[in-house]
C-alpha cells in the first residue's frame, strides 16, 4: 500500500500530537526539551515525502520534489494549528499562568506604572489564543518550507551544460 505525502502528513501529524499530549501530561508544560521529539517527527515526515517521491520517480526536479514535502507540511501546519487552538481553549488556566508570569515580569522592570501593568496584562490575556495560533502557524510553515527546501535542493536532478 503506497502512502502518499499527504497521508505521510497526517500520520505525522496524530503522532506529533500523541507526543505533544504526552509531554504535556508527564511535564506539566511544553517549555522543555522533550518538545524537540515532536519537531523531529515533522521533519522526518517531510525529508520521507521528498524521498519516498525520488524514489519512486526515479529522476525529479527541485519543483517536484518541493511539491511533495509542501504536501506533507501544509497538512502537518493545519493539524498541528487545529490541535494548538483547541488546546489552549480547553486549558485556559495557561492563559490565566501567562498572565501572573508576564505581570511579575513588567512589575520586575519597574518601567510601568500598575495601570498600565494591568493593562498590558488584560491585552496579553485578550490576545492569547492568537498570538500562540499565529505563532504556531508560522513557526510550522518556515520549518515546512525549509526543511522541503534543503532537501529538495539536495535530491533534486541538476541539470549541467
Amino acid at each position: 500500500m503506497k502512502i502518499n505525502a499527504t497521508q505521510k502528513g497526517i500520520l505525522a501529524s496524530l503522532l506529533m500530537i500523541g507526543v505533544s499530549l504526552l509531554i504535556y501530561s508527564s511535564k506539566h508544560s511544553f517549555q522543555n526539551n522533550l518538545q524537540y521529539i515532536s519537531y523531529s517527527i515533522y521533519v522526518l515526515a517531510i525529508i520521507w515525502s521528498v524521498l519516498d517521491y525520488k524514489k519512486q520517480a526515479g529522476s525529479a526536479t527541485f519543483k517536484n520534489l518541493f511539491s511533495e514535502g509542501f504536501k506533507c507540511f501544509i497538512v502537518v501546519t493545519l493539524f498541528m494549528v487545529l490541535f494548538t487552538f483547541v488546546f489552549l481553549k480547553l486549558q485556559p488556566q495557561l492563559r490565566d499562568e501567562m498572565a501572573v508570569n508576564f505581570k511579575k515580569e513588567l512589575t520586575a522592570k519597574g518601567d510601568y506604572t500598575a495601570s498600565e501593568i494591568d493593562s498590558r496584562v488584560a491585552q496579553a490575556k485578550d490576545f492569547f489564543v492568537t498570538t500562540f495560533v499565529s505563532t504556531a502557524i508560522f513557526g510550522y510553515l518556515i520549518i515546512g518550507a525549509m526543511v522541503s527546501a534543503i532537501v529538495s535542493a539536495f535530491f533534486a536532478e541538476r541539470k549541467f551544460r
